[in-house]
This record gives structure tokens, C-alpha cells and sequence, in this order.
């Protein structure tokens, strides 16, 4: 008995039970549980305040605000993207009808908004170069122009509009490296032997652009081409080389007063005068009409 006594008096007294909380106000934990000594597993009970789930039904709320505003973002970038180009192609078209009937700071500005709808719009920037020099701008023309050429280097188009522009600006050199680059890229080009011609003629070389003009008649028999030649024949004194080419312009257009005030010019160098007189009158009918 009395060793009973001892054991009982030895033995550590066990623990008070603690009063369990209610399952209202707290959350089990999510945390790998405790392991006692035993080996027993323990789940850790961690109490939740309002405040606490406030701040989290906050956080939910505003990860799903910027979830929809993420989605709202893409969806319209990408329908943007989708009805740009045809929002620039109906600016385009605009843009060229405003160019034909000469209303072209009008044209400018429907180029300028199909170009920001659709960049690189080589098409745009090439009619907005057009524009530009209708306006005697010849800067923002050749911005195009290079722009264009960027886009598209075996196009001569581009190149033959830059030499115009060169022309116009007696940047002589540099037109007839254009009209060499649109002849190479196209060897039937009648426009860039007819521009060439009148750059290497404008150089004080009538001669040697004769060729250029007789190759762009060979190729295109048309009023410039004949036009062009036959000043360079009236150009270098053969008058009668000019006449033929005069005349030819115009069958072509019977109304060209150039035409005739140019032949009579001609006329009258080699002493037909009644010819020469003949031109002039009727040059001078036609420009009062």
C-alpha cells in the first residue's frame, strides 16, 4: 500500500482540459499538422476575425475586377486589330476621290487617317506624295515617296515619282539614278526614258537625250513622248524632225494650243510663214476657249 501511495504521489498531475472553442470562430488551420511526442497528429485551430475575412472577400473581389478589365482590354485590342485595316481602306478610298477632283489638303487628311489606321500603307503614302506636290510640298513628297521605296523597292513607280519631284527641284543627278533604277526594274518603262531624257536635257545635253525621248516614242507612242522629242529636235535646229512630231501630237489631240504655238514656232524657222501663222491662230482660238 504504501508503494501504491508513492506511485500515486510521483505521478505528475494531468492536465486541465481546456474549454474547446466554437467552430464559428475559428478556421482549421491548412498547415502540415503537429506531432506530439506520441506521434499523435494535433490540427492547429487559428480563430478567423471579421476583419480578417473582410480583407479577403476585398482581395477576391478586386482580383476578379482586374480579371474582367484584363479581358475587356484584350477583347477590344483585338477587335480593333481586326477592323482597322478596313476602316483604313474606306480612308483610302476617300483620300483618292478627294485626289481626282483636286481637293487635295482633303485627300491629305483621309491619307493621314489610313496610314494610322494601317501603317505602312504603301498605297497611301504614295497618292499622299501626290498630293503633296500638287501643293508644292515637295519635302513631305519625297518623305513619302522614300517611305514608299522602303516598302517596296521593285516597284519603279515610286522611283519615277521621286525623279518628278528631283526635276522639279533641278536635282538633276539624283533623278536620272532614279529613272536608271525604274528602267532597270522595268525595261519597257517609257516614263523613265522620258524623264531621264528631260533631266539629261535640262543638264544642257539635248543630244544625248534624244535618245531617251526616241525610246520612250519606240515604246509608247504617245502625246508627252512625241511631244518631248519634237522640243528636242526644234531644241538641236531640225525643225522638220520637230514638225513630223508636232503634227503627230496633234492627231492625237486637235485641241493642244501647245501643240500648234510649238509646230508654228517651227514653221516660221524655216520660212514657212503662212504655216506659221496658220498655228498661231489657231492656237490663240483654242486658249480663248
Amino acid at each position: 500500500m504504501a508503494n501504491q501511495d508513492e506511485i500515486r504521489r510521483e505521478s505528475p498531475p494531468e492536465p486541465a482540459t481546456e474549454l474547446q472553442p466554437k467552430l464559428s470562430d475559428v478556421q482549421i488551420s491548412r498547415r502540415r499538422p503537429a506531432q506530439s511526442e506520441e506521434g499523435d497528429l494535433n490540427w492547429v485551430l487559428v480563430p478567423v476575425s471579421a476583419t480578417d475575412h473582410a480583407r479577403r472577400k476585398r482581395r477576391f473581389v478586386m482580383m476578379l475586377g482586374i480579371l474582367a478589365l484584363a479581358v475587356l482590354l484584350i477583347t477590344g485590342y483585338i477587335y480593333k486589330r481586326s477592323v482597322d485595316p478596313i476602316r483604313g481602306l474606306e480612308a483610302f478610298d476617300v483620300g483618292e476621290r478627294l485626289l481626282k477632283t483636286a481637293r487635295y489638303q482633303q485627300a491629305i487628311v483621309s491619307f493621314d487617317r489610313a496610314i494610322s489606321l494601317r501603317p505602312g500603307f504603301a498605297d497611301a503614302h504614295l497618292l499622299r506624295s501626290k498630293a503633296y506636290v500638287a501643293l508644292a510640298k515637295p519635302a513631305l513628297a519625297m518623305a513619302d515617296l522614300n517611305i514608299v521605296i522602303g516598302l517596296r523597292p521593285d516597284d519603279p513607280q515610286p522611283y519615277l515619282d521621286r525623279a518628278r519631284v528631283h526635276i522639279s527641284q533641278q536635282e538633276l543627278a539624283e533623278a536620272i539614278a532614279d529613272c536608271d533604277r525604274a528602267a532597270a526594274l522595268d525595261v519597257k518603262l517609257d516614263r523613265a526614258y522620258n524623264l531621264r531624257g528631260v533631266a539629261v536635257r535640262t543638264m544642257g545635253q539635248p543630244r544625248k537625250s534624244l535618245e531617251d525621248f526616241t525610246r520612250a516614242v519606240e515604246l509608247r507612242p504617245d502625246m508627252d513622248n512625241l511631244y518631248q522629242r519634237g522640243s528636242t529636235y526644234q531644241e538641236l535646229g531640225e525643225h522638220e524632225f520637230a514638225i513630223a512630231d508636232f503634227s503627230r501630237v496633234i492627231s492625237f489631240s486637235p485641241t493642244s494650243s501647245q501643240a500648234y504655238f510649238a509646230r508654228a514656232k517651227s514653221y516660221r524657222a524655216i520660212g514657212d510663214n503662212a504655216s506659221a501663222e496658220r498655228d498661231h491662230s489657231t492656237a490663240r482660238m483654242l486658249d480663248s476657249h
